[in-house]
């Protein structure tokens, strides 16, 4: 989604700024600006990527400035409806991440009173507003002009009255910012400013927070102080580049062993399972997610099902408010999300919570919006930049397994030789994806056969289901290739009407309980003339039989071997969309982070 950052410090504001927008490239965006304060507000704004506004940008100096990615919601993508956004004197300059959903009845209002717009966005109201305010303090300002607002905002606001400072805001949209050395950072992500401070100040929803030379001083809308608590972030800066790989997506996938080795670190161990937050004894479990981590949702109640017997639903984030859930105390939401700044999945767990329900959130940022709404598992992936999820799903399915097998062994649903076994599984995975990763030039050369390929369909059972619902997702996110995920034993319900001659067939076929029965559902697309390329195990000699190609994995319990399996379609689906040349850490009209609804 939209990205905002600012800096006020010792250093030139422009060369800090458009560093920070290239940070934020990875969240998705159509057109980036910058505003600059030096006697007067000096904007440069582009429609398309960072570099493109760089070409376009004179010198300007000045140690004081605001800058924005902008994903369209109200208004094409243009010049004109980048931000910042200035008041009618160009006085006052406001980026905005967010909706403004009143903008209609604000905009004709200050229209009426005389203010001339010149873009369609909502986000312009706000430079309106706060100039409609404005009696010599920006903060006052910006607080009385928040008060008209209904929404959600992140936003930072300069002014050439008052131009040793940075106004900033937010509700339901994340916003951080870094104490450096050399002055203050504002972003909407932590990863943006990582280069330059790891000491953070995380806003909470309803705060406004002034930064000038002398620091930072937050309040709330009625202007209470809050005192904010710096935090240290762990991450290593190295870890938001790329590290000599050609993609962000590549280098990710490549850092799978050592993430699910931070993922179990400290967790495992003879005597059972630790996780980061207490596990409630309940009836029932819902879950909620949006997209790729709604797969791994499903991955969750397969497991937590099997292993501790209690029955789990799964729920897209975004539907869960308007079904009128029917949740209350004896059940445990969890909400997985891998930013913790989902707009769908945190609206989502607070309408549980008001429900009466428990929560838990399963998430990969620290200090996000979901860690402060209820206790929080750390999937402890490390930054993740490519707009494709990779590791941060591996990492989720593995918190997911570790959960399942905790709740069993409490429930006393897992006798100690089966705990003892999944333990050993569980310590070997880390190995294991190295050795799927070994293989990425087989992986490479299988998918260059199939670039040119104009559908795509991927299918499993049980515990492999969300991962061909994965992989589908993954190889039509980056390569554009239709691709449709379905549980196998659904063929003759429909799917089977889409398989023509030629048309390539991914099938995960790794030993478990219906391996017999996946066998019968490759013969049934191979009898239609399917060209099926199969996951399987080393060991299994006979899948040769049945496929046209196949892709292996280690050996593996079949509750661990569907994680081996989703490393496979990574490396698939990003070697066949490296083959056709496409945009593979920036898919269009594709951001990192859902932050509005």
């Amino acid at each position: 989604m939209c990205g905002i950052v600012g800096y006020l410090g010792a250093s030139e504001a422009v060369p800090v700024l458009f560093d920070l927008l290239r940070r934020l490239e990875y969240r998705g965006y159509d057109s980036a600006g910058i505003a600059i304060l030096n006697g007067s507000i000096l904007t440069s704004k582009a429609k398309g990527r960072v570099d493109d506004l760089i070409s376009i940008t004179p010198e300007i100096g000045g140690c004081t400035g605001i800058g924005h990615t902008r994903w369209a919601t109200h208004g094409k993508p243009s010049s004109e409806n980048a931000h910042p956004h200035c008041d009618c004197k160009d006085t006052i300059a406001v980026v905005h991440n967010g909706i403004i959903e009143n903008y209609i009845e604000l905009k004709d209002k200050l229209i009426d009173s005389g203010h001339e717009f010149r873009s369609e966005t909502d986000s312009e109201v706000l430079p309106h507003l706060i100039e409609e305010c404005y009696a010599g303090n920006l903060e006052s300002s910006v607080r009385n002009a928040l008060s008209m607002v209904r929404g959600s905002y992140a936003i930072a606001v300069v002014s050439t009255g008052e131009p040793d400072r940075i106004v900033i805001a937010r509700k339901d949209s994340p916003l951080v910012v870094g104490l450096g050395s050399d002055g203050y950072f504002v972003a909407s992500d932590v990863a943006a400013i990582l280069k330059h401070t790891k000491d953070v100040i995380f806003m909470d929803d309803g705060e406004i927070g002034v930064i000038n030379k002398d620091g930072v001083n937050v309040t709330d809308l009625d202007g209470v102080f809050v005192e904010k608590k710096v935090e240290t972030i762990t991450w290593d800066p190295e870890s938001a580049e790329k590290s000599g790989y050609e993609h962000f997506m590549l280098k990710e996938i490549f850092e799978q062993p050592a993430v699910i080795r931070e993922t179990f670190s400290g967790r495992i161990s003879s005597d059972g399972i630790d996780l980061d937050a207490a596990l409630p004894n309940v009836r029932r479990i819902v879950i909620i997610a949006c997209g790729t981590s709604y797969h791994a949702g499903l991955f969750g109640r397969y497991v937590i099902e099997r292993f501790a017997r209690i029955p789990v639903d799964v729920e897209i984030a975004s539907e869960f408010r308007y079904i009128d859930p029917i949740i209350d105390c004896g059940d445990l939401v969890i909400a997985i999300t891998q930013s913790g700044e989902t707009a769908d999945t945190l609206a989502a767990i607070r309408e549980a919570g008001s429900r009466g329900s428990q929560k838990l959130g399963v998430v990969n940022v620290l200090g996000s919006s979901i860690t402060r709404d209820c206790p929080c598992i750390y999937t402890r992936a490390g930054p993740e930049i490519g707009v494709a999820a990779t590791k941060s799903f591996t990492s989720q399915l593995a918190v997911l397994l570790l959960m399942a097998i905790r709740l069993g062994r409490e429930r006393r649903m897992i006798s100690t030789a089966e705990m003892d076994d999944l333990v050993s599984g569980l310590r070997q995975m880390s190995g294991n994806i190295q050795r799927v990763l070994n293989d990425a030039p087989l992986i490479k050369e299988c998918a260059k056969l199939f670039t040119d390929a104009d559908q795509f369909m991927f299918m499993g059972r049980g515990a492999n289901y969300p991962v061909a619902l994965e992989g589908a997702l993954k190889l039509k996110e980056i390569s554009y290739i239709p691709a449709e995920g379905f549980a196998a034993g659904e063929l003759k319900h429909g799917p089977l009407a889409l398989i023509y001659d030629g048309i390539p067939v991914v099938a995960i076929a790794t030993k478990d309980g219906v391996h017999e029965k996946m066998l019968g559902n490759i013969k049934e697309v191979k009898a239609r003339g399917a060209t099926v390329i199969g996951i399987a195990n080393e060991s299994d000699t006979e899948i040769d039989k049945y496929v046209d190609y196949v892709l292996r994995v280690p050996d593996a319990d079949p509750w661990i071997a569907p994680i081996l399996s989703s490393v496979v379609l990574q490396l698939f689906a990003y070697y066949v969309a490296y083959h056709r040349g496409c945009e593979i850490d920036k898919p269009r009209n594709l951001a990192k982070s859902v932050t509005v609804e």
